[in-house]
């Protein structure tokens, strides 16, 4: 018995080169081509889906794997940044991409490094030296970047241990230096940005992380008080409600439309990571209302994902969803759907 989610739909946008970013309905849209936003994603998320399921695994995740990690080296440049856009055709369309593709690149290399196939796990580690002396002023980029340097410290191998908790420190410091220390600061936000914009919970995910690989007890905590103000800010009549596109700042109207599925699909790992941090029973259930919100525990009542292909759709509207199925909304589906399989387990 497998626990992953379906991967049909997933499959279907992906080739021998990597994920086609954009489909109309169920339709990959090839003139649109490759990103490394969304291949690193697939990177993640092949590699959690292996270990969920262990040597039950669906093969053609361990394809997914290889294609994405191929398609990273490709688009690797010698400074430690990488080109974000590729054609079907082949070639690379960018000078460099930007500083949220390095966060993603090397997010999904480090859980790589640390992952369930030797061989990658030594090739993503062969990708990173370069990467990991990258830095960025985009506090985004630094926590999406932390979340693989922290895997890579907790792992604790000496080839790349020095330049990861370089790098995890460096992150620390550019979240620390946003606004309120804690949830406790500013009464009336104390979100330590002026609004909400998008991957909210990449910022208390991050400092989750790093406070745990580093030890370091006052920044986690911080990590968790962010969360658990966001994780309430973000529920709407007793579901999740999370800020549309447009962003969400003090006294804006609730609800809020276009919601964007890797939205729900940050608190759904972030609360993952919370819950086998701290056993605390609300992470988890933040975890499962990350699933039903695909479900149809949302604003608009209409199931975002399809559990029969493990598609996703690309926004929640005011009057149902947007039925396109691009390359990021599937990859958010199923990134919750394995997260919550693993916080049905016991930690």
């Amino acid at each position: 018995m497998t626990l992953a989610p379906p991967l049909e739909h997933l499959w279907r946008l992906s080739d021998d080169t990597g994920t086609i970013e954009h489909a109309t309905g169920d339709v990959p849209q090839l003139a649109h081509g490759y990103c490394v936003d969304d291949v690193a994603r697939v990177l993640l998320v092949a590699g959690r889906a292996a270990r969920l399921d262990g040597d039950a695994a669906d093969p053609r995740w361990r394809r997914l794997a290889e294609v994405s990690l191929a398609f990273l080296q490709h688009m690797a440049r010698p400074d430690g940044r990488f080109h974000n856009r590729r054609a079907v055709g082949g070639e690379i369309t960018d000078e460099v991409g930007s500083s949220d593709c390095w966060g993603r690149a090397v997010h999904a290399l480090g859980e790589t490094a640390t992952g369930p196939w030797p061989d990658l796990a030594d090739a993503a580690l062969g990708a990173l030296p370069a990467a990991l002396e990258v830095r960025s002023s985009h506090p985004r980029s630094m926590a999406e970047a932390a979340l693989g340097a922290a895997a890579l410290v907790v792992a604790g191998d000496e080839r790349v241990q020095w330049a990861a908790c370089g790098l995890l420190s460096d992150a620390v410091r550019t979240l620390r230096a946003l606004g309120p220390a804690d949830a406790s600061d500013d009464a009336e936000w104390p979100w330590p940005e002026p609004r909400l914009s998008w991957g909210n919970a990449l910022l208390p995910d991050a400092l989750v992380a790093a406070g745990t690989a580093l030890d370091d007890r006052a920044t986690r905590a911080r990590g968790l008080a962010q969360l658990g103000w966001l994780a309430d800010q973000e529920h709407h009549d007793g579901h999740l409600s999370v800020t549309p596109v447009g962003g969400r700042g003090p006294g804006d109207p609730r609800p809020g439309f276009d919601q964007q599925p890797i939205e729900v699909a940050t608190l759904a790992d972030a609360g993952l990571r919370a819950w086998l941090t701290t056993g605390d029973e609300r992470w988890r259930t933040l975890v499962f209302e990350a699933r039903a919100w695909f479900e149809g525990d949302n604003d608009v009542g209409v199931a975002m994902g399809d559990p029969d292909t493990g598609a996703g759709f690309d926004g929640l509207e005011v009057d149902g969803r947007n039925d396109n199925r691009g390359a990021e909304s599937t990859l958010a589906y199923l990134a919750t759907s394995i997260a919550a399989a693993r916080a049905a387990q016991d930690r």
